[in-house]
């Protein structure tokens, strides 16, 4: 007899192991925050036959919305046992576990098994609850960022309408030339070549510019950050030739490279710089550096501009903030300038005083430190 109660007690023993091993689960389930819905209920999904008292034979179901997913071989059983997910205040899913064959034991869930699937359902619902929030501010504030990335192609507008109508009257004009000069191969291959190299030009200008306004999903990769704001210089500096900015740029050849977006990192570099050229209507100088620190890269956008004071320095990452008129600013732009940083593992510090400029420093983790993945 004595024999007997110890198998009983080994018995729920393993029983109570397999549902805490269950739970401890779906807690690293929940800690993964970088893993797609679909996902995660599959993942909880896995998680579960494992943890009744017979897996082999135990199948399990989970819908949240319109998505259902269950374990192979899953069919309805008159041995099934449902509890619904509440989200947000209703029912709006359940998880079903059922025996697929009949058990020859008498109650087919022990009590235990029943208030486990009662605290799975909890926890999952939680979860779920966290990851479409978490989903929901991920589109947000992509939404966000390509609002801002329309409002500053705005601003650039004007100048890119001016850059393709060169190439344009190029193309045009030696065009009507070579067919004026068609019975001369050599001028009319001259024009041509004239011709195609305006086009290559046309075609560059078009393509920045779509990289800059287009949505694009977030893909990382190693980055030469002094060739990046060189190739960002490049699309900026022609809009504003006649604005009485200088430019300078002193670039770090130590400077170690990042993981990051590269269009990501191009939108931070022409907000800062379209706001440090706002900032000095009267012209001045917009100086950007990049410096090497330990296992960082830093880039520094300085301008000679109006400056700050204290009061404004502390609200300029808030949505909607900004010192301009109703019609050249959203006030998105530096709260835009400070998810993006955010997201890379960076930081972003201001330096400024009335009348004596501004300088935002934007320090990244090198490659190989930890990056936001």
């Amino acid at each position: 007899m004595h024999d007997q109660e110890l198998l009983q007690e080994r018995a729920k023993l393993i029983e109570r192991n397999k549902e805490l091993t269950c739970l401890y689960e779906i807690a690293k389930i929940a800690a993964d925050t970088g893993k797609p819905f679909p996902e995660v209920l599959r993942a909880i999904l896995a998680v579960l036959p494992p943890a009744f008292q017979h897996p082999d034979k135990t199948g399990a179901r989970i819908t949240v919305g319109d998505l259902t997913f269950a374990t192979e071989g899953f069919a309805a059983s008159p041995h099934t046992i449902r509890e619904a997910l509440i989200i947000h205040g209703r029912s709006q899913g359940a998880i079903e576990v059922v025996y697929r064959r009949a058990i020859d034991t008498g109650d087919h869930f022990l009590p235990e098994e029943r208030e486990l699937l009662k605290t799975i359902a909890r926890q999952s619902a939680l979860m779920i609850e966290k990851k479409l929030a978490n989903d929901k501010q991920l589109e947000l504030e992509s939404q966000l960022r390509h609002a801002d990335r329309l409002a500053k192609i705005g601003q650039l507008t004007a100048g890119v309408a001016h850059e393709l109508n060169e190439p344009l009257a190029s193309i045009l004009g030696f065009a009507q030339l070579a067919v004026k000069k068609i019975d001369s191969s050599e001028v009319a291959a001259g024009y041509l070549d004239r011709i195609i190299h305006a086009c290559l030009h046309a075609r560059e200008t078009i393509r920045k510019m779509m990289l800059f306004s287009s949505p694009m999903p977030h893909h990382k990769a190693e980055v030469d950050l002094n060739q990046l704001i060189a190739e960002g210089m490049s699309f900026i500096e022609p809009r504003f030739a006649q604005s009485g900015i200088r430019f300078e740029c002193a670039f770090d050849p130590d400077l170690p490279t990042i993981i990051a977006d590269a269009a990501q990192i191009t939108q931070v570099l022409v907000n800062l710089v379209i706001n440090a050229i706002h900032a000095m209507p009267a012209g001045g100088t917009l100086t950007l550096k990049t410096v090497a620190v330990p296992d960082k890269a830093r880039m520094i956008v300085q301008d000679t501009g109006i400056g700050m004071d204290a009061q404004t320095i502390d609200q300029i990452f808030l949505p909607f903030f900004t010192t301009k008129d109703v019609d050249q600013g959203t006030g998105l732009g530096l709260s835009v300038v400070h998810g993006i940083v955010a997201a890379h593992c960076g930081t972003i510090d201001v330096q400024s005083q009335q009348g004596q400029g501004a300088a935002f420093i934007i320090t990244l983790p090198a490659y190989g430190e930890k990056q936001a993945q």
